[in-house]
């Protein structure tokens, strides 16, 4: 009997990917064009930042937030952060936006159930709902601290799995802060490519994706030899 469903998940992934695609693009598009149209400098956006007082960090952890909720990559904001508040307080707000996210997104997908967070994250969310629900907490953290798994998809998948609250929330408090830090200290160094700061973080974040990408590749080995 041919199976009806194949083209059904080609379509999806087909789909998926090209959101992704144009995400992407959007990313590189949108900061091109406010240099080629004169937009304000990071110099002018860290005055507005400075006047706006309290509001500023308010503003970024609520936009962090939404973007997290979103299913958007929370590398942008991260560097934003580093970039506009400085690397500790960036950090910090960072930190807050994005467990704060999660937490959102957590909360959205008990609310929607298996099969919403299914359609929103297609196949791999299954698999991650099984996985969390066989090592739980522990699983959490190892994904968090070694993002081999989508930061926004395992926030669903989390969501719908046998993960408490609690160890949600502190698991993924934890687990994020290296990557954080990484990203935060890019973004503060960007203003001034070429110094110390710039390339020690550069360096960082290198060493960080050859990390993800070893994890990666050894465990698809390991799903081979089993």
């Amino acid at each position: 009997m041919p199976d009806d469903r194949r083209p059904l998940i080609d379509g999806a992934t087909r789909s998926r990917r090209l959101r992704s695609a144009l995400l992407v693009a959007v990313l590189i598009a949108v900061p091109i064009a406010l240099v080629l149209a004169g937009g304000p400098s990071v110099d002018e956006l860290k005055r507005t930042v400075r006047q706006a007082g309290l509001l500023a960090p308010l503003v970024f952890v609520g936009v962090y937030s939404g973007w997290t909720v979103l299913l958007l990559p929370g590398v942008v904001p991260t560097l934003a952060g580093g970039a506009l508040f400085g690397f500790a307080l960036g950090s910090l707000l960072a930190l807050v936006g994005a467990t704060a996210g999660a937490t959102a997104a957590f909360l959205v997908a008990r609310r929607v159930g298996r099969t919403g967070v299914r359609d929103l994250a297609g196949p791999r969310g299954a698999r991650l709902e099984e996985w969390l629900d066989r090592h739980g907490f522990v699983a959490l953290l190892y994904a968090r601290l070694v993002p081999v798994v989508p930061f926004n998809v395992l926030n669903y998948a989390a969501g719908v799995a046998g993960v408490g609250a609690r160890a949600y929330v502190s698991a993924t408090a934890v687990g994020i802060v290296p990557g954080t830090l990484v990203y935060a200290a890019l973004g503060s160094a960007s203003a001034h490519p070429g110094s110390v700061p710039f390339v020690v973080s550069l360096a960082a974040v290198g060493v960080l994706t050859l990390t993800v990408f070893a994890v990666g590749l050894l465990r698809r080995r390991a799903q081979v030899v089993q």
